[in-house]
């Protein structure tokens, strides 16, 4: 298990032209929270998977407050699908592998490659390259994480969404949205044709993070660590949705677009939860 998430291996491995220059790399590592999310990391990767989740909550001293978390496990044995809003970035996928993953151990996350440096969250996560990038190995990689996600469901086990694929961002009435749901994403919960469960989380990252996102994707992904830390002593509210059929899914979707509009509006509508 490699204790850090990201060191100078791998920002010289990303960047070559910082080769040599440790001293430097370190200071951005430092600059942008990232030797603390080492330190997060190291304390807690000896228990990978679920126990590493409820080591991070318990170091951040965050806790979780859920709303109806009954539905999740009325499943049962079978197997189902969760989509969730995304306005956290990073902390929001640490609590939903929490929050089911206490019912169900071997429930696993869809998430972009970035994510999969987290080693310790390794055996939660289904990597797939969020950007449709052009390079022939991560395209290989995203289409062994779809066929990998599939195997999941039809192995009877759960697995996790966030359609949007990305942090939501503040839209142009100030309100903060999740990006337009990936198509590929619904077209595949459309073949897989299992119940949904859809988790919504309230709240956002601070206003300088949101900020940042209206300039430059990449400034607002280096501030994701530091509003890692600015959630330290605070509570998570989570509300989760009853269980959609697939005969309802069905009855509101002609189409995967259709269906994903139906989805993200039964997710959406969770936020009136006080």
């Amino acid at each position: 298990m490699k204790p850090t998430v990201l060191d100078y291996n791998d920002i010289v491995e990303m960047a070559p032209r910082l080769r040599g220059h440790e001293k430097l790399v370190n200071g951005l590592l430092h600059l942008f929270s990232i030797d603390k999310v080492n330190d997060l990391h190291r304390h807690n990767c000896a228990t990978p998977g679920v126990p590493f989740t409820t080591g991070l909550l318990k170091e951040l001293n965050v806790t979780l407050r859920v709303d109806n978390e009954q539905a999740i496990p009325s499943m049962g044995d079978k197997p189902f699908i969760t989509v969730s809003n995304h306005p956290f970035g990073a902390l929001d996928g640490i609590a939903l592998i929490n929050l089911v993953g206490r019912h169900y151990p071997e429930y696993k996350v869809m998430v972009n490659m970035i994510l999969n440096h987290i080693t310790a969250m390794q055996p939660c996560f289904i990597a797939v390259d969020a950007l449709a990038s052009d390079d022939p190995a991560k395209k290989a990689v995203s289409m062994q994480g779809i066929r990998k996600a599939m195997m999941q469901v039809r192995r009877g086990q759960p697995l996790g969404f966030f359609p949007a694929g990305a942090v939501s961002k503040v839209d142009n009435h100030l309100r903060l949205e999740d990006r337009e749901w990936q198509e590929t994403i619904l077209r595949l919960i459309d073949q897989l044709k299992v119940p949904v469960i859809p988790i919504y989380f309230h709240g956002s990252n601070s206003w300088w993070f949101n900020l940042l996102g209206r300039i430059s994707w990449q400034l607002r992904t280096l501030r994701l660590p530091a509003e890692v830390f600015r959630k330290r002593n605070s509570t998570i509210h989570i509300s989760v949705g009853d269980p959609i059929s697939v005969a309802d899914q069905q009855a509101h979707a002609s189409t995967p677009k259709e269906l994903g509009d139906y989805l993200r509006a039964k997710t959406y509508a969770l936020r009136e939860w006080k």
